[in-house]
């Protein structure tokens, strides 16, 4: 699949989320999405990432956003993320990587010399129509909020 970039149409979503409820991209249509992938629940730099997310969500819901959260881990995992830091928004379950590799979130790691496939850090902006307005790779998780709304 070729990279995603900013200007294409973002991959459509058919996948469950920490309930088990299927989600939907569809859904969010006339609504921006910010679509954040990570690698872990509970992580130091996935937790730093969704809470900057959580603290400023009611900033995120004035100017017409949705936060959509995503990683393999199992929706039980996701529901103890959620209710341990009390997260406000919904989190995709993709064990089986379909959303990750759709959107460019699964791919080469390096860690202390080592070479492994994980999941890719990083966050799409997706505008009301569907497209993708913004994409973020050098992720920075204290200050996620801030990267999503500077230009």
């Amino acid at each position: 699949m070729p990279e995603l970039k900013e200007g294409d149409l973002a991959p459509a979503i058919s996948a469950r989320d920490q309930n088990g409820e299927l989600i939907t991209l569809e859904e969010y249509r006339g609504r921006k999405v910010v679509l954040f992938f990570y690698p872990k629940d509970n992580t130091p730099g996935c937790t730093a990432e969704a809470c900057d997310l959580r603290d400023n969500y009611s900033r995120f819901l004035e100017q017409g956003y949705e936060i959509v959260g995503v990683s393999a881990d199992s929706e039980k995992s996701h529901r103890g993320f959620i209710a341990k830091h009390q997260l406000p928004f919904r989190l995709i379950s993709d064990p089986e990587r379909k959303v990750l590799q759709d959107y460019g979130a699964w791919g080469e790691k390096k860690l202390y010399g080592k070479t492994y496939m994980g999941i890719l850090r990083k966050t799409y902006v997706i505008d009301q129509n569907g497209y993708v307005e913004k994409i973020i790779e050098k992720v920075l998780t204290q200050e996620h909020s801030e990267q999503i709304f500077s230009e």
